[in-house]
């Protein structure tokens, strides 16, 4: 694989992860509430989810579903609902999207695992970028299994790293017992974001 085409399909991978969307919200509020070992298998989750969404677009079904109006619109739809959920818990509920607390609560690592696997599957835009984007770094004159390959491992590692950057956040921020009127302001901006976010997902279209 020419590693000029890759050292850019990397810097695009993690610039991507690093912009704060529901995976990132959901890790650090792990962070913050419970131990590494618990966020770290959120955090698993999430990159099973994009595994997934790999394996979809190296095998071309990926593609098939964007290209279907109607499946697409099944994916979008149940993402911008389930979005604007999260945000409205966030903004009028106690439980909002992002919780601090300085102690560990109770939930099972399969809970955790579920979690970030549920919130990456219900962000139709991870599908877009793995079917539109991805192939745009894949050379045809270069052995394409290995490559693709290559590109998967690159991801699912970028997922692990900037997402315990994530949950790193969210455990910093817990030991420095924010004021309540903080948490709140925190809790309300997640809010705007998660809901800003399904807005713009409903404006998405399918590849043509």
């Amino acid at each position: 694989m020419n590693i000029e085409l890759y050292i850019f399909f990397l810097v695009t991978t993690v610039m991507l992860i690093l912009v704060p969307g529901p995976a990132a919200i959901t890790v650090a509020t792990q962070g913050a509430s419970h131990h590494t070992k618990i966020t770290f298998i959120t955090i698993l989750g999430v990159a099973t989810a994009d595994a997934l969404f790999f394996i979809l677009s190296a095998t071309g079904i990926a593609s098939l579903i964007v290209a279907s109006s109607f499946v697409f619109s099944i994916i979008k739809w149940f993402g911008v609902a389930y979005l604007l959920f999260l945000g409205a818990s966030a903004i009028f509920s106690k439980a909002g999207a992002i919780k601090i607390a300085a102690k560990n609560t109770e939930i099972s690592p399969v809970k955790a695992f579920t979690q970030g696997l549920i919130v990456q599957l219900a962000n139709p835009k991870a599908l877009l970028y793995f079917s539109a984007l991805l192939p745009q770094f894949v050379d045809p004159n270069e052995p394409v299994v290995f490559q693709m390959l290559i590109m998967g491992l690159t991801c699912i590692l970028a997922d692990l790293l900037v997402y315990s950057l994530f949950g790193r956040m969210g455990e910093q921020l817990a030991k420095k017992q924010v004021k309540p009127w903080v948490i709140n302001i925190i809790n309300k901006v997640a809010g705007i974001t998660l809901i800003t976010t399904g807005i713009k997902m409903a404006t998405l279209e399918a590849v043509k």
